[in-house]
C-alpha cells in the first residue's frame, strides 16, 4: 500500500510511521511522498534525509485551496497514492481531494473525539479540567475531526500535569496507535 503523509510541524508522527516500517511494525507499506503546508517544517528535512519525495507549499502562493489540492491530486495520482495519512497537518482537507480519496484519509487527534476537536485539543482538555483524555484515529470527511473514529487510545491526565508532560504522553500513544491503524488499513487493502 502506498501511502503519503502530510504534515505541518515535527513531524514526530511522520517520523513513528517511518521508524515502523523499518523495524518491521509495518508490513506492506511505502511513504512515497511528504506533503507540507510549511516548507520549512522539520517533516521536511526528515522527508529529504530518508529521500522520500516532498511536495511543500504556501497557501496564499495559490488563489485559493482548489488549486494547491489540484497540485497536490496530481502529485499523488502520479505516484499511485493509495492512502492519505494525516499526522500534524493544520488545514481543512477540501473537495478535490475528499472526493477522490473518499474513506481513505486518516488523522491522528490528540484528544478523545468528540470532546475537544480542532486546534490545541490539548489545551482545551487541560482548561476544561478533565481526568482523561487521549487520542484518536479517525476517517476524514469534511468537519473539523468529525469523521468516523477507527480507534482510540485513553491517557490519563495526573493532579500535577503539565501541559508538556501530557504531550509527551499523548505523543506516545499516538506513535503507537497510528502505526497500527495504518497496518490495519494495509491489511483491509490487500484483502480487497
Amino acid at each position: 500500500m502506498k501511502i503519503a503523509v502530510f504534515a505541518s510541524g515535527t513531524g514526530s508522527n511522520f517520523a513513528a510511521i517511518l521508524e515502523s516500517i523499518k523495524s518491521k511494525k509495518i508490513n506492506n507499506v511505502e511513504v512515497v511522498l511528504l506533503v507540507s503546508d510549511r516548507p520549512e517544517a522539520l517533516a521536511v528535512r526528515t522527508a529529504i534525509n530518508e529521500s522520500i519525495p516532498v511536495f511543500s507549499f504556501t497557501a496564499k502562493d495559490y488563489p485559493n485551496k482548489q488549486a494547491y489540492e489540484e497540485e497536490i491530486l496530481e502529485k499523488l495520482t502520479q505516484l499511485e497514492v493509495d492512502f492519505i495519512v494525516l499526522a500534524g497537518y493544520m488545514r481543512l482537507l477540501g473537495h478535490v481531494l475528499l472526493h477522490v480519496y473518499d474513506r481513505k484519509i486518516i488523522n491522528v487527534h490528540p484528544s478523545l473525539l468528540p470532546a475537544f476537536a480542532g486546534k490545541d485539543a490539548i489545551g482545551q482538555a487541560i482548561d476544561y479540567g478533565v481526568k482523561v483524555t487521549g487520542v484518536t484515529v479517525h476517517f476524514v470527511d469534511e468537519g473539523m475531526d468529525t469523521g468516523p473514529i477507527i480507534d482510540q487510545r485513553a491517557v490519563t491526565i495526573d493532579s500535577v500535569e503539565t501541559r508538556e508532560t501530557l504531550i509527551k504522553k499523548i505523543q506516545e500513544q499516538e506513535h503507537k496507535l497510528l502505526p497500527e491503524v495504518i497496518q490495519r488499513l494495509a491489511n483491509m487493502e490487500a484483502a480487497e
